[in-house]
């Protein structure tokens, strides 16, 4: 089910820095986000409507300074064309509300190659 929100609503129930990089595609500075290096067992949720995104045995240290993953939970990301800032990317967004959340890499560790660059700002962490 698609949650949808007014941008007044969603200024009620998040923080700024989440505002600005869920809702108007933002992104927080590298190594600054309480995430980049958590290293518990569990799964990383959507801020904005609580998701489930990425199992915690999908994250890998890419040295990028942003939480990183090989893989999503199936069916909880879109990935759309990102052609901003003069480079041609991909970008990731919450199935569930649209939230953006980061860009997707082709240089990832097996066993898919890719790379999920996430902002930690947009993830909530539920610890198993």
């Amino acid at each position: 089910m698609k949650v949808t929100k007014s941008e007044d609503e969603w200024k009620k129930i998040l923080s700024p820095e989440a505002f600005s990089v869920c809702r108007k595609n933002g992104t927080e500075a590298p190594f600054s986000g309480k995430y980049y290096d958590n290293k518990s067992d569990g799964i990383y949720k959507c801020i904005c409507c609580g998701a489930p995104l990425f199992e915690s045995s999908t994250k890998f240290d890419s040295g990028t300074g942003w939480p990183s993953y090989y893989e999503a939970v199936e069916g909880a990301v879109t990935e759309i064309k990102d052609m901003s800032h003069g480079m041609i990317r991909t970008e990731v967004r919450c199935s569930s509300c649209d939230a953006h959340l980061g860009h997707l890499f082709p240089d990832g560790p097996e066993p898919t190659g890719l790379r999920y660059c996430i902002n930690s700002v947009c993830l909530d962490f539920e610890e198993k």
